[in-house]
C-alpha cells in the first residue's frame, strides 16, 4: 500500500481485475443456526499474491454492493468499480504491491449463495427458508476463501458500513491473521435509528403482494415496488440535512416522473424514485432483507463476556474512520469504539472526515478518504 499523494497517481490506469470467478467452499453452518450443504462466494482479485501470502488486502464491500470493487466502466458496470479511486497502480491500494481481493458476501445476489441460490437439497430457491446469516458468518466463509487461495495472513482488511462492520469483525475473530483493520463510518453495533430505518425498508418489501411469502422465484412477479421503497428510505439514511438542502433544496424535479404525481414532485422526491427504480432492477429482494438484518444483528461483543473482553482480542493496527455529518452510523460512536478497543489494550485510533455528504462520503469524496486512511496505510511501509 502507498500513500496517494499525487495527480499522477490519482490518474494512473485503471487495474484490470480478474473477472469474476466462483469459488466452492463446501457446507457451512451459520453461528444462528441452520445448514447450507454447500455455499459459493463471488469474487474478484487484482495484483499477484506473494510467494510468502502475506501481502493480501481484503475489501468489504457496502450493503447492496459486489465484488465489482475496481475497473473501468462496462457494460456490466456503467459506473466501474465501486471503489476504484481508492485501488490501482500507485493508488491508495497499491495493486503493484498488493494482492486485492473483493468477495460478494454470503447471502448477497451477486454470484454468491444467497436466497436466490438454489438449495441442492429440495432442487428449489432458498427464498425466506434461507437461514439468518450474520457478520461472523461472512467473515468466516471470507477466511474460508482465503485458505484456499493461499492467503497466509491479510496485510490488510478495509471497508465501509456493513463493509466496516466485517472490517472490525475481522480483527476480532481472526487476531492473528490481520495486520490492518479499517473500519469506515462503522461501528460494532448499529444504533436504534439505523435499526428503525433498516425495519421500515423490511417491511415495505414484505408488504408487497408480489413477495409472496418470498417465494416468487419463477413466478415471474418480483417485489420490485417494495424494494423501490427500501432503497429510498435507506437512501435517506445515507445522506445529510446539509447535504440534501446543497444538492437538491426545495427545487423541484427536472426528471421524467416514474410515479403518479400529486401536486408536482420535488427534485429530492425525484432522485428517491430513480434510486429505487435502480435497485429493483439490480438486486434481490430476499437478500436485502437479510444483509439488512446482519448489519442490524451486528454486536461485536456478541459470544463474549464483556465489549472489552472482544476488543482486547483485537491485535491489529485498527483505524476507526468517522464522517462528521453521518448520522446512521454518527462520529461520535466511531470516535467511541475507538476509545473502547483503545482502552481494552487495541493499538486502534481514530479520524474524521468533515463532510456534508452523511454516511455515503466514503464512497464520493474519494481525496478526503484518500487524506484520511492514506497515513494510516503509509506507516505500514515506514514501519517496514
Amino acid at each position: 500500500m502507498t500513500l496517494d499523494s499525487g495527480a499522477e497517481a490519482r490518474q494512473a490506469p485503471a487495474p484490470k481485475p480478474s473477472g469474476k470467478l466462483h469459488h466452492h467452499i463446501g457446507s457451512f453452518e451459520p453461528e444462528l443456526g441452520g445448514y447450507l450443504p454447500e455455499v459459493v462466494l463471488a469474487y474478484e482479485t487484482w495484483g499477484e499474491l506473494d510467494h510468502a501470502g502475506e501481502n493480501a488486502v481484503l475489501i468489504v464491500h457496502a450493503l447492496t454492493g459486489d465484488s465489482h470493487a475496481a475497473g473501468d466502466p462496462s457494460a456490466d458496470y456503467k459506473r466501474g468499480g465501486w471503489w476504484d479511486p481508492m485501488i490501482g497502480p500507485g493508488r491508495t491500494i497499491d495493486t503493484d504491491n498488493d494482492f486485492v481481493i473483493c468477495s460478494n458476501v454470503l447471502g448477497g445476489c451477486s454470484g454468491s449463495t444467497g436466497p436466490a441460490s438454489t438449495n441442492p437439497e429440495t432442487g428449489r430457491p432458498y427464498g425466506i427458508g434461507f437461514p439468518i446469516i450474520t457478520i461472523r458468518d461472512m467473515v468466516r466463509a471470507q477466511k474460508r476463501l482465503l485458505d484456499d487461495l493461499g492467503v497466509k495472513r491479510l496485510k490488510l482488511v478495509i471497508g465501509g458500513s456493513i463493509g466496516g462492520q466485517q472490517a472490525l469483525e475481522w480483527a476480532v475473530e481472526f487476531p492473528g491473521f490481520v495486520e490492518r483493520a479499517a473500519p469506515v463510518a462503522a461501528t460494532g453495533a448499529l444504533g436504534p435509528q439505523g435499526i428503525a430505518m433498516s425495519e421500515i425498508g423490511r417491511r415495505a418489501i414484505m408488504a408487497d403482494p408480489d413477495w409472496q411469502d418470498g417465494d416468487y422465484y419463477g413466478t415471474g412477479r418480483t417485489p420490485g415496488a417494495g424494494l423501490a421503497i427500501a432503497r429510498m428510505a435507506g437512501m435517506v439514511t445515507y445522506q445529510s440535512a446539509a447535504g440534501q438542502w446543497e444538492r437538491f433544496g426545495r427545487r423541484s424535479a427536472k426528471r421524467p416522473a416514474l410515479h403518479t404525481e400529486i401536486g408536482g414532485r420535488f427534485e429530492v422526491e425525484s432522485y428517491l424514485h430513480y434510486q429505487g427504480r435502480e435497485l429493483a432492477g439490480r438486486f434481490d429482494a430476499n437478500s436485502y432483507l437479510y444483509l439488512s438484518r446482519a448489519m442490524d444483528l451486528y454486536d461485536v461483543a456478541a459470544g463474549y463476556d464483556s465489549l472489552d473482553e472482544a476488543y482486547s482480542r483485537i491485535e491489529a493496527d485498527t483505524l476507526f474512520t468517522g464522517i462528521s455529518s453521518d448520522w446512521l452510523f454518527p462520529a461520535v460512536e466511531v470516535r467511541a469504539a475507538a476509545e473502547a478497543a483503545r482502552t481494552a489494550g487495541a493499538n486502534a485510533r481514530y479520524v474524521e472526515i468533515e463532510s456534508n455528504n452523511g454516511h455515503d462520503a466514503f464512497l464520493k469524496d474519494w481525496a478526503k478518504l484518500r487524506g484520511a486512511v492514506g497515513p494510516f496505510l503509509g506507516d505500514q511501509e515506514e514501519n517496514g
